[in-house]
């Protein structure tokens, strides 16, 4: 089930906040709308990779023969049907779209797609990586620091570090999101976190935070 659908399913007035710090999770939300990220960076006054253009990534994929082949030698079936193949190597574990019925998958979502209670805070954007970070150590790699304190992703340390440094600010996701693009750029990190969101939930606050007077 993609998140979108899980999205519709919140009750009027409701929000579902994602903050993902994975790889490759630009656009986990599908159809919601873009506030930060590489096609919006040059009208926000942010910087995109080397600070000029915003870089528009190229869609990658496999080729369908090289895919079969691959699967073919692993489950030894003579089938052209993907879903065969990964329903023999995970088993369970394999995705409900080979598994439900094909008039449950082909059935019409209700309520239908519609971008506005969903809001994404990805760790970067969909063709990059995400890295970790010791805080305890000086040391930091996509492999996790060392040092005596347990690693944990760059970009959640980046959102702890923006609210730590403004407890008297109500801060939105907006301005969550540009603050912790400017703290993973101040560390020399080469990925850029992204919002997905309406225009309203853009500047809608983060979370729960202190009820503080804005200033």
């Amino acid at each position: 089930m993609d998140f979108r659908q899980l999205v519709n399913r919140l009750p009027k007035g409701s929000s579902f906040t994602i903050l993902s710090d994975s790889c490759h999770s630009g656009c986990l939300i599908d159809k919601e709308k873009e506030q930060i990220g590489p096609s919006t960076v040059s009208s926000l006054g942010l910087r995109d990779g080397d600070g000029t253009a915003p870089f528009i990534p190229k869609a990658k994929s496999i080729p369908f023969d090289s895919l079969l082949h691959f699967l073919s030698t692993l489950t030894k079936i003579n089938t052209s049907d993907i879903g065969t193949h990964l329903l023999q190597c995970f088993g369970a574990d394999a995705s409900l779209r080979f598994h439900m019925p094909r008039e449950e998958l082909d059935a019409p979502i209700d309520p239908p797609l519609k971008p506005d209670e969903g809001i994404l805070l990805s760790g970067c954007q969909a063709n990059e990586t995400c890295v970790d970070v010791n805080p305890w150590s000086s040391a930091a790699s996509a492999g996790g620091g060392g040092g005596a304190g347990k690693a944990y992703g760059a970009f959640s340390n980046a959102v702890q570090t923006v609210l730590r440094e403004n407890p008297r600010r109500r801060l939105s996701n907006r301005e969550v999101v540009a603050a912790a693009r400017a703290v993973l750029e101040a560390q020399g990190f080469a990925q850029h976190p992204c919002l997905y969101c309406s225009d309203e939930n853009a500047d809608a606050s983060f979370l729960w935070q202190p009820q503080v007077a804005d200033v």
